[in-house]
């Protein structure tokens, strides 16, 4: 019945428009959800526990990504899905029951789960204004009084995460707390990659900067018909997909001020692909240029999220170079890009990793998030068992579980090499990951984390099987020169931020489509109208207050420290 009444109200208030959610009104749901959850923490209590465990057997669903990967196993029933269900059951007499929610579309998809009171008792998104909407509808459960009551007794979560993570997204002045950061094992982002045997094969250097990435990738332009021959016309020198504005980071921060202000940042920092911050039209415009040279993919904007055509186009040998995650071309064992290559070009073709983008001192400056800024983890108010659901998170940070979830077992996808490092090796059937390091199930960590610090690092270059360690190495390296990591600015709610998150990502993601495909004489006015267009739809409100509520936590200081 309490599912019910959740969804009449959230559809009736989604009916009224999530824009139109205010202050006040958030107030008061945000009040009244944090009312419930302390009356249901008074209501369970660790006195429900007897050695750990329920005295009756407990039921809880839990959100887990499905990637539709080729040859991939069903995300809700596997053996990682049985590890975790049988060691709930025997640790705490709680039944794990896995509901899966698409990658790509995982923000509209929870929308959708939140709106009907369907979404499961754990629930994960990139997207915090989307948990802010509709904790301020009275969807969400303050986590706050569960942490004080029970905090203590989840000494996982509490060494894995601390008080950093837990509490990054705690409102200061309301005490509210709606989600908990999952934490990034290693904070490294994006690199640039380029294929070693086509240089090679012309006689050129791993580029350094970016004039000599630009030569190398019209070197790869003006020689196609010697790089594939008959399939000449399919070179993709440089390739950029859909989502420009991760897909070019390193360029486009390299054209941000490397003096920039803790202000400055968060001010333009709604859109994490840094679409209003300084440099960007810079970087863009060259982009662009370069698009019109032919040396970027000309038919990016036809595909989505989640599409594979580009990944394809990786794996057969016909792309240059790129920019993404900084493991990207590993990712995957023997479906991984760089196994693909290999496979099918020969054992010499491989994308190295290269740092090129210099920005104007000389620095190869990456934006890194914190150990936060990962998934962040919530829990409906339709969660009835919101011990159980902590006590879950609590078990899926204990360092010998996730290390068992990262690495399996021995012999079957991993082996355990002379100097102790843990190697990672192709798996078939049902012991196959989904997601690098099984991510998706062990949801509090992002990244390779062992249960011993050095046996991790001695590991991380191991951990993609079919790929050299070595070009991991490298890629790892290059990965966190420069680094810059991200300052949690500590302001109360931006209410002009409720409900825009999906709307200015996609509006942001066709400023970048459009700007980067216009002709070369027209980015200018293409480029300005777009952006101008995105701050009138709600981009400028949000910059506004942010610059207000930054000003009034920290006066005329510029920096958070």
């Amino acid at each position: 019945m309490k599912k019910k009444i959740v969804a009449l109200v959230l559809a009736c208030t989604m009916g009224l428009g999530m824009v139109g959610c205010g202050g006040s009104s958030s107030s008061s749901s945000a009040s009244a959800s944090t009312t419930d959850s302390s009356a249901s923490s008074e209501e369970a209590g660790s006195s429900e526990l007897v050695d750990g465990k329920f005295a009756e057997t407990r039921h809880i669903t839990v959100e887990v990504y499905d990637r539709g990967n080729d040859g991939g196993t069903d995300p809700t029933n596997n053996m990682y899905t049985e590890y975790i269900k049988k060691g709930m059951l025997e640790d705490h007499n709680v039944e794990v029951e896995f509901v899966s929610v698409p990658r790509w579309t995982e923000t509209e998809e929870i929308n959708n789960l939140l709106a009907s009171g369907g979404a499961p008792d754990i629930c994960l998104t990139y997207s915090y204004p989307t948990i802010q909407t509709y904790a301020n509808m009275g969807g969400v459960t303050d986590l706050k009084p569960l942490m004080d009551q029970y905090g203590s007794e989840l000494t996982n979560l509490q060494n894995w995460l601390g008080d950093t993570n837990i509490y990054w997204d705690l409102d200061d002045e309301k005490g509210t707390l709606w989600a908990i950061e999952g934490k990034r094992a290693n904070n490294r982002r994006i690199n640039t990659f380029i294929r070693k045997d086509w240089l090679d094969k012309l006689g050129l250097e791993e580029p350094t900067t970016k004039e000599e990435f630009y030569n190398v990738i019209c070197a790869f332009r003006d020689n196609a018909k010697e790089l594939l021959g008959k399939d000449a016309d399919k070179m993709v020198p440089f390739s950029v997909s859909f989502d420009v504005g991760w897909r070019a980071a390193l360029l486009i921060e390299s054209e941000m001020d490397p003096k920039i202000t803790d202000k400055e940042f968060y001010i333009n920092g709604f859109d994490d692909r840094k679409l209003t911050q300084n440099g960007t039209k810079a970087a863009m415009k060259t982009l662009n240029k370069w698009y019109n040279e032919g040396l970027l993919w000309n038919d990016f904007a036809l595909y989505t999220a989640g599409d594979s055509t580009e990944d394809d186009m990786m794996k057969a040998g016909y792309v240059g170079a790129f920019q993404h995650n900084w493991d990207y071309p590993f990712r995957g064992g023997d479906d991984s890009i760089q196994a693909n290559l290999q496979r099918i070009i020969g054992d010499d073709a491989k994308y190295v990793a290269v740092d090129c983008f210099e920005n104007s001192e000389g620095k190869h400056l990456k934006y890194v998030d914190s150990t936060a800024g990962d998934r962040k983890i919530f829990f409906p108010t339709t969660n009835t068992e919101p011990l159980a659901s902590l006590l879950y998170l609590d078990w899926i940070s204990a360092p010998e579980h996730i290390q068992y979830l990262q690495i399996g077992d021995e012999g079957v996808t991993h082996n355990v090499l002379e100097d102790g490092a843990i190697e990672l090796i192709p798996a078939t059937g049902d012991p196959i990951m989904n997601s690098g390091n099984n991510i998706d199930y062990t949801i509090t960590c992002n990244g390779l984390h062992l249960a011993d610090d050095k046996l991790t690092l001695l590991s991380m270059a191991h951990s993609y099987p079919a790929c050299d360690p070595e070009d991991v190495q490298k890629a790892l390296d290059i990965a966190a020169t420069d680094n810059k990591i991200a300052k949690n600015v500590k302001v109360p709610e931006i209410v002009a931020e409720n409900g825009m998150g999906e709307a200015l990502g996609s509006k942001r993601d066709v400023v970048y489509d459009t700007a980067l495909a216009a002709k070369e004489a027209d980015f200018d006015k293409v480029w300005d109208s777009a952006i101008e267009d995105y701050l009138a739809s709600g981009g400028q409100a949000i910059m506004d207050e942010r610059t207000e509520k930054f000003e009034a936590k920290y006066g005329s200081s510029t920096s958070v420290e």
